[in-house]
């Protein structure tokens, strides 16, 4: 892998993969509606990984500040369309927002991080938080790092590996991880993990 923090090969398929991608139907998630719903009215979320902006248009259609970003621009650029509004075009080991967010949304989007690099990307994610911020992120879960059949990085975590990288980025003041069932790009069913945090108040 040629970078700790990133797998260029995967913001590579995303680029090339963006407009079916994006282009998908997706019904509104309930852990979305359970995220938003921990959040102040009006409350400024960072969502990070925004795909091609479905979570960022409910958002946003639901009176929620929302900052879009992704690291793949192919993607981005589909989201910017659909929102009409800038999206940031970032890798996430290059988060420098400090204390700026009410929440975090993280969908489907750092299961992608080496996980040599997780602890780190944490840390700043922790850092965008505002005290006493909502982090949620999802991943798929199994028993290390690995290649799917499309050729996209997944570090495939235990929920014992999760809190120990967690605990690595910093003190948080609540950590719940829940396991669900979901099915991938390729429609591949697969075991979820879904982790919920709050920094430190």
């Amino acid at each position: 892998m040629a970078d700790e923090n990133h797998d260029p090969q995967t913001l590579a398929f995303y680029d090339r993969e963006a407009a079916a991608y994006a282009g998908r139907r997706l019904a509104k998630s309930s852990r979305l509606t359970l995220f938003l719903a921990a959040l102040p009215v009006g409350a400024h979320v960072l969502d990070l990984g925004c795909g091609g902006g479905q979570d960022s248009e409910v958002m946003l259609a639901e009176g929620f500040e929302v900052t879009p970003l992704d690291g793949s621009a192919g993607l981005a650029g589909i989201a910017q369309a659909r929102l009409g509004r800038p999206v940031r075009v970032q890798l996430f080991e290059d988060l420098e927002d400090d204390a700026a967010f009410d929440g975090v949304w993280a969908n489907a989007s750092l299961l992608h991080v080496p996980t040599a690099g997780l602890p780190r990307v944490l840390a700043r994610v922790r850092r965008a938080l505002k005290p006493g911020g909502v982090f949620h992120a999802s991943y798929k879960a199994g028993d290390g790092g690995g290649r799917d059949t499309l050729g996209r990085y997944f570090n495939f975590p235990s929920e014992a590996e999760l809190r120990a990288a967690y605990g690595d980025a910093g003190p948080w003041a609540a950590l719940a991880i829940r396991q669900g069932v979901g099915h991938s790009y390729e429609q591949e069913e697969r075991t979820w993990l879904h982790v919920a945090v709050v920094r430190p108040a």
